[in-house]
Formats: C-alpha cells, structure tokens, sequence
C-alpha cells in the first residue's frame, strides 16, 4: 500500500511538473515580434495625423492635422551587421488632395529580443519579448536623459508595458480583432488639477499595434507649463508638443 501511495504522489507531481512547463512554454511562445510589427520592404501606412504644437509666445497648444504615410523604402545592414529597414515618412493635406511632401526618415531594426527604432535621432525599444501580459521594459535606455543639456529629460525612466493582450481595438470604426497596447507613461508633476498660476509638467504615450498589420494607433503628448512672471506665463515652446496617430489604411 506504501508503495502504490509513492508511486501516485510521484506521478501527479511528474504530472504537475509538466503541465506547468508546457503552460508556460505555450505562454511564452504565444506571439513573436513579427506578429505585431512586421516589416518588409514596399509596405506602407496611412494614417490621420494629429500634431499638437503652442501658439505664439506659448499661450495654448493647437492641433493641425495632416495624412502621413510610413512607407518601407528599403532594407540595408546597419553597422553592426544586422537588417534593418528604412522607412520614409510623407504628409500631406487631410483631404489628400495635395501631393505627398517628404517628411523624415525612421529606421526599425529588428533583433532577437526587441525592435530598435530610431525616431528623430532617438533609439526605442519599441516591442520588446516576450509579448505577454503585464510584462515591462525599460524603453529609453539607449537615449541620452542624464546630460545637463539634454532636451529630453522628460524621457528619464519611461517603463513600457504590455496591456490588453489579444483584444479588439477600434480606429476609425474599424475593429482589428487583435491587438497589443503599449502603455508607456503618463504622469502629471506635481500632481492634480491644471492650474495657470503653478508650474506644472505632463507627460503622456501610449501605442495600439494590431496583429498582422502593425501600428494602428499612437498618442504622445509632453508639455511643460511656466509661470516664471506675468510675461512668460504659458506652455514653454520648445518643450511642450505631441503627435497623434490613427490609421487609416494600410498595404
């Protein structure tokens, strides 16, 4: 009778054990970076873009908009020797009845762990493995957020997190039935309601990829209030804009 009693209590915990490493090898292999990103040369974006920028002498932010195309113009090996792609941004009216104008250009360079995207002479982590719930990265690390005289100390420390694993989103009444939300940062300093007699920073992104197409959606928004004297009350102009993203149509 002892015998049978080991003999069971090993089994179901050979049982547990196995289950537990298959759960988590199924949960961890569930997605790959292609799935959310996927990248390859002649594919294009086009999306509602939404620019947030301060009036004149900083008294309030105003927001013109334009269509943007992201298009894939080619691949080429960086200088460490891995494929990266170089993508070109174009704008134009909403209505989309001017020509496209060149805009910049951002490079994605996909590796085994992450994507690096490089935005402005700035390099992001933007997706990063494994695709999981709840999972977290330190995004900005290879931006420069230390130096005195950087003008992105803003970007110290920025966490991104995976939310909303597989779940529908919709842009423009389209519903892409899986998607992955980036939560990147939103904080208020010092915290509570807008105030014009306080100094106040706010800092804020998120982002929506959809799987098998890519981004869907983006809002980035970072202005700092300053109340210095009467004569420079407002949004400080060179530190306070933002960027808003929907797709409209993508190939």
């Amino acid at each position: 009778m002892k015998v049978t009693i080991k003999n069971t209590l090993l089994i179901a915990i050979c049982f547990i054990l196995v289950a537990s490493c298959t759960k988590k090898s199924e949960t961890f292999s569930s997605a790959t970076l292609n799935d959310f990103m996927p990248l390859s040369t002649g594919r294009s974006f086009t999306y509602r873009l939404d620019s947030i920028v301060t009036t004149r002498f900083g008294k309030a932010l105003v927001v013109n908009s334009y269509q943007a195309k992201d298009s894939i113009e080619s691949s080429f090996t960086d200088n460490l020797g891995r494929l990266s792609y170089r993508i070109f941004r174009y704008i134009r009216d909403t209505s989309g009845m001017q020509p496209w104008r060149f805009a910049a250009t951002i490079y994605a360079t996909p590796t085994a762990k992450n994507v690096e995207y490089i935005d402005n002479n700035l390099r992001f982590l933007k997706i990063q493995l494994p695709i999981t719930e709840g999972y977290s990265w330190k995004a900005h690390s290879f931006i420069d957020t230390k130096s005195s005289n950087s003008p992105v100390k803003f970007l110290d420390e920025w966490e991104y997190q995976y939310q909303n694993l597989n779940s529908p989103y919709t842009v423009f009444n389209k519903t892409y039935d899986s998607t992955l939300t980036v939560f990147q940062h939103d904080e208020t300093t010092p915290p509570g309601p807008f105030s014009p007699v306080q100094y106040q920073q706010h800092n804020h992104g998120v982002e929506v990829y959809a799987k098998g197409v890519g981004l869907i959606y983006k809002d980035f928004l970072h202005w700092t209030w300053q109340t210095t004297n009467d004569a420079t009350l407002g949004y400080y102009e060179n530190e306070s804009y933002g960027i808003r993203l929907r797709l409209i149509s993508y190939k």
